[in-house]
């Protein structure tokens, strides 16, 4: 018997075919999304035979917009989805000045873009049957945006951030939203980015079939935030606590006073420099 159905956009490999297995093993019929329609197939085969799930394919490229209003309409129009996978996107490792920017706004239109479209398909119906759940794959870079380009460090904030406030909004609403920060993932991301993984040193590379098992943990956890490589979860806990702390007092009628400028009478002093 089925638990519901999943879709998982960037279905076709990495950390999104290992989804696609998990999730079929967990009793989901499955709909998967990606642009090669090939290896879609190939997935849902493998893991078809395997499980015997019920697994369609949605062959589409989400930075394409007549592609993308397909998926959103398929999502608003099918109402046995009970979980959307926000995993397509694309990275970028190269610094802004040997970055292209076309190539920087297909990230956007990608990470940012399509994921809010989508997310914002499926939200009513979710809201309307009061169950629903969404996993938003968002990097280690959103907290860290030095350590590779910055658009798409600014992308995977954006994920982090809109993923807040859609926790926030669907509150008692019984959607749940977990946002997923990976770290280095041995996925051929690393190769598209320009930076292959087996450049990188190997203590800091998971597997993929870790980085779902233990974000699937998360979510059996109840976790809004899962960093599965982060092994001292009191850092982040005292990182959000420092934020939360910020919540309330980042919006006041006057200046703070380290930036209010002096008012008393000035002059100018025989080297030239201005005193009070």
């Amino acid at each position: 018997m089925s638990v519901g159905t999943a879709v998982i956009t960037g279905a076709s490999g990495g950390i999104g075919a290992v989804y696609v297995d998990r999730l079929a093993e967990r009793g989901y019929d499955l709909v998967l999304v990606a642009r090669n329609g090939d290896k879609l197939t190939q997935v849902a085969n493998r893991v078809r035979a395997k499980t015997g799930r019920k697994i369609d394919t949605l062959s589409a490229d989400l930075a394409n917009a007549s592609d993308l209003a397909r998926v959103e309409a398929f999502l608003r129009e099918t109402p046995d989805v009970t979980l959307l996978v926000n995993n397509a996107g694309l990275g970028g490792a190269l610094k802004l000045l040997d970055s292209d920017v076309d190539q920087m706004t297909s990230l956007i239109s990608l990470n940012v873009t399509a994921l809010t479209r989508l997310t914002y398909a499926i939200v009513p119906g979710f809201v309307a049957r009061a169950a629903g759940t969404i996993i938003n794959i968002a990097s280690i870079v959103a907290i860290n945006p030095e350590s590779l380009n910055g658009v798409y460090g600014g992308s995977k904030a954006f994920v982090v951030a809109f993923s807040q406030n859609l926790r926030h909004e669907l509150a008692g609403t019984g959607v749940r939203v977990q946002v997923v920060l990976p770290g280095a993932t041995a996925t051929d991301f690393w190769a598209i980015a320009g930076r292959p993984v087996e450049k990188l040193p190997k203590a800091i590379v998971m597997r993929s079939e870790d980085l779902v098992d233990a974000a699937l943990a998360g979510l059996d956890r109840g976790e809004f935030a899962t960093i599965p490589s982060l092994q001292d979860s009191e850092l982040f806990d005292a990182y959000e606590a420092a934020r939360q702390a910020m919540i309330g007092k980042l919006s006041t009628a006057t200046p703070a006073p380290r930036y209010r400028i002096a008012t008393q009478p000035s002059s100018i002093n025989k080297n030239g420099d201005r005193t009070s």
